[in-house]
This record gives C-alpha cells, structure tokens and sequence, in this order.
C-alpha cells in the first residue's frame, strides 16, 4: 500500500491518548515498533516496520510492506 507520509502522520496524530500501547498489544508488537511504522524512528527498543520512504509532495510517498497497522489505527478513529 502507498500512503504519503503526511496522510500517515494525519493518522497517527487523530488517534486517541493510548492507541499506540492498544495496536501494539493486539499485534503483539512493542509499543515502539508501532510509533516507527509512523515516523518514528527507535531502533533501540522498537524494530523496523516495513516501511519504505521517497521523497517528493506532500512529505513524500511511503511504501508499507503490511498495511495492518494502518488499518488497526483507521479501524480506532472511525470509533472514536
């Protein structure tokens, strides 16, 4: 799946205070291996998500190898 990187941001930034911890627990991943699918960028305590990043508009174009956190954190906003 190919987002723009400020769509992923927008995402991120409209999920509700805990959905971070709540997509990591149901995915069995680690809370920051959930905040670099989305920018960020811990490899310390937190692994590489598939994401893939180019440059150009709009922040530039991400590539996700597995779209299923995106549709986890889609899933919380269209509840809340």
């Amino acid at each position: 799946m190919t987002v723009t990187f400020n769509e992923l941001r927008r995402i991120k930034d409209n999920l509700p205070s805990g959905s971070i911890h709540k997509i990591a627990e149901a995915l069995n991943l680690s809370d920051e291996s959930v905040r670099n699918y989305f920018g960020g960028h811990d490899f310390d305590h937190g692994k590489s998500m598939g994401v893939h990043t180019e440059q150009g508009p709009d922040g530039g174009i991400v590539e996700l190898d597995d779209e299923s956190i995106l549709l986890f954190a889609k899933r919380i906003i269209g509840e809340s």
